[in-house]
């Protein structure tokens, strides 16, 4: 196996990190809190417009995969190079995506060549903007019922692709799409 986590295969991740939602866990508020706190005392406050909890463990009641999603909103011109050196420090892994555009830069922590280790965070640095995943975040918080939709949905598609991250995760593309627009919509209202 790899040492380095980005050089396994899409199967071999698949294989040692698979799909599990748990129910919803109300210390995940909290495990962001420290977490936030432990980013910005590393890295400083210069350069930070925003940092928010996103995804499924933001909402609160909603069964997830335990992995607390932080969203950092970086200025431009924000010595990126830098900020990845520094968020190392706290165990971070920078995650290449080159399909997105910079700064798009994806860091991950909890995680080993022997699984996860720990509480595991994704670290998504961006620059400032109108994200999907605040819009998407506050709109389940605000309708239980389809948030419920969701749960029942991703309780389904994780057995399906226990293994197959990738799957799992473009097939609630649809369903995370149809929600952003509406909510969108409703914010014109």
């Amino acid at each position: 196996m790899a040492s380095d986590l980005n050089k396994l295969s899409i199967r071999e991740l698949g294989q040692l990190f698979p799909i599990i939602i748990f129910d919803y866990n109300p210390e995940w508020k909290d495990m962001y809190q420290k977490e936030k706190q432990k980013i910005l005392g590393t890295i400083g406050v210069d350069n930070i417009i925003r940092i928010e909890h996103i995804g499924s463990t933001a909402v609160p009641g909603l069964c997830s995969k335990p992995t607390i999603d932080i969203l950092l909103e970086i200025m431009i011109g924000t010595n990126c190079d830098l900020l990845v050196k520094r968020l190392k420090k706290l165990h971070y892994q920078y995650i290449p995506k080159p399909e997105n555009p910079p700064p798009h830069i994806m860091m991950a922590k909890g995680y080993s060549k022997n699984g996860i280790t720990g509480q595991t965070f994704h670290l998504h640095v961006r620059y400032s903007g109108d994200w999907d995943e605040i819009i998407f975040r506050d709109y389940l918080i605000k309708n239980p019922s389809l948030a419920e939709q969701y749960v029942v949905m991703k309780r389904n598609l994780s057995k399906k692709f226990k293994t197959d991250r990738e799957k799992y995760t473009s097939c609630k593309t649809n369903f995370v799409k149809v929600v952003v627009k509406k909510a969108r919509n409703n914010q014109l209202k």
